[in-house]
């Protein structure tokens, strides 16, 4: 037994023992290791928010222990602009953390002979899993980056698999395969395409993380029903995907100038609508979804921050001194965000906290909207 083998056997028995690897899935992942698909550059988090490259011939033991822990790795920076002796500043591909991987195929429900569509190729890992599981003829996957495409091309042929892996953009699906029985994301998106819709069979499943400008965290399955409507629950809201490139929500910084904004107080802590509680920051999303938010912590170092929300021409922010039970807030623009905000937190609140698999996703030919409980019951929107 390599130590490659033995290390990949490792992490297989530990994603079992923790019960987010089901038996179907444990023959697949035994026969694609992780480390045929991570690149010999990865990129890791440093001060400031800037990524520093990490190279495997530097440090292999490092680099192997990394490939072979629980965690996602970064694998490209800022669309691939950025030479491995830069300074990144933006995720744009990761190989994504094992139990993740797991626990979406899993959710996937695939049997064999089904046809899968995956949208997102990254390193080939996942699409390699499922060329393991339901045989590569079944498996397409399309990458919008051409680099990332071919890298994952060579490497999935290395592994000895050869799924259809196409360069394009994954909104628009892949019309020449169709229709599948299964499409899964491994890119977040604000809006399902109806591409996917339309190229999934009567009674097929899309997997997708699902995110706001407000929250990204959300994984919806939904089913294609006779009306070429999808809809379902939301499963979890704890998985943070970059966005599909076309989709990419905004990053916009704070004003320099503050005047003219209109002040007032607020005794509702933004840590409640946007931190503390993973169902609050959803619905609030839910309820917002163009609404983008960030927190800036004070120059002092300490523990007072600056609550930021984002839409367009409008800008609201809310000061916050530790301890403080009042919070002063300043708006700006055609629209009140805080007040937005606010509103959209009392209405989940009202609702009894609803927990984020209370609510489901309906995508039409020419809509999406977000729901509690019932397709009849729309979450109202600001």
């Amino acid at each position: 037994m390599t130590e490659y083998t033995a290390l990949n056997r490792r992490l297989v028995d530990e994603l079992s023992a923790a019960g987010v690897l089901p038996d179907r899935w444990r023959g697949a992942f035994l026969a694609a290791p992780r480390h045929l698909f991570v690149p010999g550059v990865v990129w890791d988090d440093a001060d400031g928010g800037v990524l520093t490259a990490r190279r495997r011939d530097e440090d292999p033991a490092a680099w192997l222990a990394a490939v072979y822990a629980d965690e996602a790795i970064v694998t490209q920076v800022d669309d691939g602009a950025t030479p491995d002796t830069g300074a990144g500043r933006r995720i744009t591909s990761s190989i994504s953390k094992p139990s993740i991987v797991a626990m979406m195929l899993d959710r996937l429900q695939v049997e064999a002979g089904m046809s899968v569509l995956e949208i997102g190729t990254g390193t080939g890992w996942n699409a390699a899993l499922l060329a393991a599981r339901l045989g590569e003829q079944n498996v397409t996957t399309i990458e919008v980056d051409a680099e990332l495409a071919e890298r994952a091309r060579k490497a999935l042929a290395e592994a000895g698999v050869s799924p259809a892996v196409v360069t394009g953009d994954g909104a628009d699906g892949h019309a020449p395969g169709a229709p599948y029985d299964r499409v899964i994301a491994t890119a977040a998106v604000q809006e399902v395409p109806y591409s996917w819709v339309a190229q999934t069979r009567l009674g097929g499943v899309i997997l997708t993380p699902w995110g706001t400008a407000f929250d990204n965290g959300a994984l919806v399955r939904l089913v294609v029903d006779e009306h070429g409507v999808a809809h379902g629950r939301f499963v979890d809201n704890t998985v943070a995907f970059m966005w599909l490139r076309a989709q990419r929500a905004p990053r916009p910084a704070p004003p320099a100038d503050l005047a003219g904004a209109a002040e007032s107080t607020t005794t509702l802590h933004p840590d409640a609508v946007a931190w503390d509680d993973l169902n609050a920051s959803f619905a609030v999303g839910a309820g917002l979804p163009d609404v983008s938010r960030r927190f800036v912590d004070a120059d002092d170092g300490g523990d007072d921050f600056t609550f930021w929300a984002f839409a367009g021409a409008s800008w609201a922010c809310v000061d916050v001194t530790d301890g403080a039970s009042t919070h002063r807030v300043r708006q700006h623009g055609p629209r009140s965000l805080w007040t937005e905000i606010e509103a959209a937190y009392r209405w989940w609140e009202e609702k009894g906290r609803p927990v984020t698999g209370r609510f489901g996703l309906a995508v039409t030919r020419d809509r999406q909207y977000v729901y509690l409980d019932s397709p009849d019951d729309p979450v109202p929107s600001g």
